[in-house]
């Protein structure tokens, strides 16, 4: 097939696309069959609109136990739940989780022992408790206003930037700022057993029920969702009782991520348009194994 006629590509000299050979033509020279390869949305996932809200779920609980960490929060600090019940409380849970998450694990290969997990919960349990009077006084000389915006933008850096794709364990980023703003909140408590309850809650809450959650999804898929709605009932209910006018934007926040967000995403799909051709990025599909040998 000869070349293209037009300014510097002479109709007699066929075009090859090659780059060992010197050829009358420009660099940038492509004839008619360069757009013969276009091929369009070939590696686009379709996405099925039950299946995005099942996913969503994970966000929504998630911004839910934020709800239900500062509920427990405002209670402690207007003396309404003694810290000694919260720790008894708190214990439980976080027994029965444990006891569950080993349930769920079944015969799978333990990268940590049971005594190692013990050794950290009472390392982590006794050094919170020691250092508990000098987290309390920790910001007596910072504004109440600067605590609670602190906190506020601390817990949102946590939502932000949680790894929902893969929540166990939490990522540092998140989980850190998830116990800078539980300090927070803790140094504006009553006294110290305050502080340490709250620090232990806040590590029950950002810490360990991620990684219960995701063994929940992996071993009893089926619960997940019940799980999902549990969390987010708490949240709202939570909440409700503190501020109502807050439960209704928070239950209008969780339904618009759970139910309006996956509807625009599945909409907006049909308009995707992605295009490859001969300009993409050369893919090597050959096994280069034995090279590496």
């Amino acid at each position: 097939m000869g070349a293209d006629s037009g300014p510097g590509a002479p109709a007699a000299v066929p075009w090859r696309k090659v780059l060992y050979e010197r050829q009358p033509f420009p660099d940038n020279y492509v004839d008619r069959r360069f757009l013969e390869e276009l091929r369009r949305n070939i590696r686009v996932h379709q996405y099925r609109y039950w299946a995005v809200v099942r996913e969503t779920g994970l966000i929504a609980q998630q911004v839910s136990c934020v709800a239900v960490f500062f509920t427990l929060w405002s209670y402690m600090e207007q003396g309404e739940l003694v810290p000694s019940a919260v720790l008894w409380v708190c214990l439980g849970c976080a027994l029965l989780g444990y006891g569950l998450y080993e349930i769920l694990g079944g015969f799978c290969v333990r990268e940590r022992t049971r005594l190692a997990d013990l050794q950290s919960a009472t390392i982590f349990l006794a050094f919170t408790f020691g250092f508990s009077p000098v987290l309390k006084t920790l910001t007596e000389s910072v504004s109440t206003d600067t605590v609670h915006a602190m906190s506020a933008v601390m817990l949102l850096a946590h939502l932000v930037s949680f790894p929902y794709a893969q929540p166990s364990p939490p990522g540092s980023l998140s989980l850190n700022a998830a116990l800078f703003g539980s300090v927070c909140l803790a140094s504006r408590l009553p006294g110290a057993l305050h502080t340490f309850t709250m620090l232990s809650c806040a590590l029950l809450v950002f810490a360990l029920w991620p990684c219960l959650l995701h063994r929940v999804r992996e071993r009893a898929e089926w619960s997940f969702p019940w799980a999902a709605v549990l969390v987010c009932l708490a949240g709202v209910g939570g909440l409700g009782s503190l501020w109502p006018e807050g439960a209704l934007l928070l239950s209008l926040a969780l339904l618009t991520l759970t139910l309006v967000c996956p509807l625009l995403l599945v909409h907006l799909q049909r308009h995707k348009d992605n295009i490859h051709g001969p300009w993409d990025e050369a893919e090597i599909r050959e096994d280069l194994s034995r090279f590496l040998n």
